[in-house]
């Protein structure tokens, strides 16, 4: 249970950085590093001359760039136009829209109200990523039709790092897990056609769910159709592997604490991007911040467990500020190199190392305030098996303190995949609980949770605790008689527990957990649970195959849904073996990425990952939930 969250450490931290303040002049405050330094401040030699070099260089690019203006001004060109009223009632409207039965009647009501004003107008609708015949059906059961014209712009792939791209389809969880909408299955088939026209066949796949054996089937006919785009080309991804989000909801429902997860939970990154607002950046502004490999302050500790980032900011302020001091003693010719060549670099880095304590710094003020150490505690324990009563009345006591409706759920939801449904009188407890807790609203969320997987009610004869298990063993044959009971309800035991103990996800370690030096990927959950999904994978590729998991594949409920292709492993090279493109659809979280990253770095491999939308906790919940916030 090593979640350090330390405000002391936070403190002695933010001051060293401070101290290494990069002030070109006096420091007046250790506080906000980002803060502009004191005018009034004395200079040293060295300062003084170091900021007349810089002064000069700014001179000569402001007087360029003011003749170039200058001479685009004086530059002939067509005279200025101004629209009238008639004109732009004509003007054509576009709408780039994503393929939803309520975006089709919010044109349509427009389209209808430009005809009662009397306007005439021109209007195009474009798709993205892919036109659906039912939109058009309700364009023309509103009778605008014929007055709109309709397209479809087919961006699938967003990249949003260097290894990462995103199909950015928040909505196919809930349309496919839980509306059994089938839809968007076309959509991931081309962006697998794409890629595989890009970078030639996949010599091997790999695949487990419904949902990837589906998408997986009709990209293949896609290719059939088209073989003639990749035959001959040699592969440069040596292996795809799809996956379902149902297949491992565990994962994706337990807290973060790699520092990209937690900036997620916290701020929401969205698109690769997130909004710092004024308690991180110190001012009264907020600040929009592109998190990915360019950021390099970012780069070093986004996968790195919570509790060693602050001895790594600690770590690159000494350093920038080393860097920094070898400007003493520069003559000016050295002065003008540093400050045109290396200066902008170094405070860029300096700005982001100053955004990146300040989010740490929020994030322990908001983490310590929901006693974030009792939260693991309990998660840990639900994973482990063991003091399920008392994680129990932590949730009890989480849904009547009303702390928050999505982690009071998302807590529920953890109990019961992790115990296999939950006791009937347990269940309704904890139900009538949260509807009076949160409000009689929820009541449909509850039918979308069980409809789902996520919380379910136990069918009599399933319940098999760890006192149980232990006990099950001490059965002999003489007392089969009177304990009939107790062998059925091994045989319908709780699959995670029996997914858990064969693959070994929770890890059997002496002493305290080393997450300065992880052995392995349960560093992403403080070393007490290996994602499941990612153990998959590992496997998988360990045996080039599903063979030797069948019993594991059969506790996933997916005996049918698991496959593997190697029809053209002979063509590839040794390096696009080493190349894994990983499809997760559903959602995948940051610490899942975190921990294939960490075992590609030990086994030489380099994952790709493609995922429909990067999720959390809490976005699986808000996908289920019908109270929307």
């Amino acid at each position: 249970m090593a979640v350090t969250l330390s405000l002391l450490l936070g403190g002695r931290v933010r001051a060293a950085v401070a101290r290494c303040g990069f002030a070109t002049r006096g420091v007046a405050d250790p506080g906000f590093l980002g803060r502009e330094p004191d005018p009034d401040s004395d200079w040293e030699p060295e300062e003084r001359e170091l900021q007349e070099v810089e002064s000069t260089l700014k001179r000569q690019k402001k007087a360029a760039r003011f003749q170039k203006i200058r001479r685009q001004m004086e530059a002939p060109g067509a005279p200025p136009r101004t629209l009238t009223w008639a004109a732009m009632e004509q003007i054509r409207l576009c709408f780039l829209v994503r393929p939803r039965i309520k975006n089709m009647r919010y044109v349509a009501s427009l389209v209808n109200a430009d005809k009662l004003a009397g306007r005439t107008r021109k209007y195009k609708v474009i798709f993205s990523p892919q036109k659906f015949h039912a939109c058009e059906m309700v364009l023309e059961e509103e009778g605008v039709f014929g007055d709109v014209s309709c397209d479809e712009w087919a961006f699938s792939l967003l990249p949003l790092d260097v290894d990462l791209l995103s199909m950015e389809l928040p909505e196919f969880f809930r349309d496919y897990f839980l509306e059994g909408d089938q839809r968007w299955i076309n959509t991931v088939a081309q962006a697998l056609h794409l890629l595989s026209t890009l970078y030639g066949p996949f010599p091997s796949c790999y695949g487990i769910g419904r949902c990837s054996k589906m998408s997986y089937e009709l990209w293949r006919k896609m290719g059939e159709e088209e073989d003639g785009e990749t035959k001959g080309r040699r592969p440069e991804i040596g292996h795809i592997f799809l996956l379902d989000r149902d297949v491992d909801f565990v994962t994706a429902l337990c807290s973060q604490v790699v520092y990209e997860g937690l900036v997620d939970d916290t701020f929401r990154i969205k698109c690769g991007s997130v909004d710092f607002g004024p308690e991180v950046t110190s001012s009264d502004r907020s600040l929009k911040v592109l998190l990915n490999a360019e950021d390099k302050v970012f780069n070093e500790i986004r996968n790195e467990h919570f509790s060693n980032v602050f001895g790594f900011l600690s770590q690159k302020a000494r350093n920038l500020q080393a860097q920094y001091d070898r400007r003493r003693g520069m003559d000016i010719k050295q002065m003008k190199n540093f400050v045109s060549q290396e200066l902008k670099g170094l405070k860029q880095e300096h700005r982001l190392l100053s955004v990146h304590i300040g989010a740490c710094e929020s994030i322990m003020k908001k983490k310590t305030k929901q006693d974030f150490q009792e939260l693991i505690k309990t998660e840990h324990a639900l994973l482990e098996g063991f003091s399920i009563r008392e994680s129990t009345s932590y949730i009890e006591e989480h849904i009547d303190r009303q702390v928050s409706p999505i982690e009071s759920l998302r807590l529920m939801c953890l109990l019961s995949i992790t115990e296999n449904g939950l006791i009937p009188k347990e269940y309704r407890s904890l139900k009538t609980q949260y509807l009076q807790s949160y409000g009689p609203e929820h009541l449909l969320t509850f039918s979308n949770l069980r409809r789902a997987g996520l919380l379910t009610e136990q069918a009599p004869g399933d319940t098999l605790t760890a006192v149980e298990s232990k006990v099950s063993k001490l059965v002999t044959d003489k007392a089969a008689g009177k304990i009939t009971d107790a062998f059925s309800s091994l045989a319908k035991r709780s699959n995670f527990r029996a997914i858990s103990k064969k693959l070994n996800l929770i890890p059997r370690v002496d002493g305290e957990y080393d997450l300065k030096v992880p052995r392995d990927m349960a560093y992403v959950f403080s070393g007490a649970y290996v994602p499941l999904s990612c153990r998959l994978i590992e496997q998988v590729l360990e045996r080039r195959s599903w063979q030797g998991l069948d019993e594991v594949v059969r506790l996933l409920n997916c005996g049918e849904l698991a496959f593997t292709d190697m029809t053209k492993e002979d063509k590839a090279s040794s390096e696009s073996l080493r190349l894994i493109l990983v499809v997760f659809l559903g959602g995948c979280t940051f610490s899942e990425i975190s921990a294939l990253r960490f075992l590609g770095r030990e086994k030489g491999y380099r994952f790709i990952f493609l995922t429909t939308a990067v999720t959390n906790s809490a976005r699986l919940m808000e996908a289920m939930s019908e109270v929307k916030a």
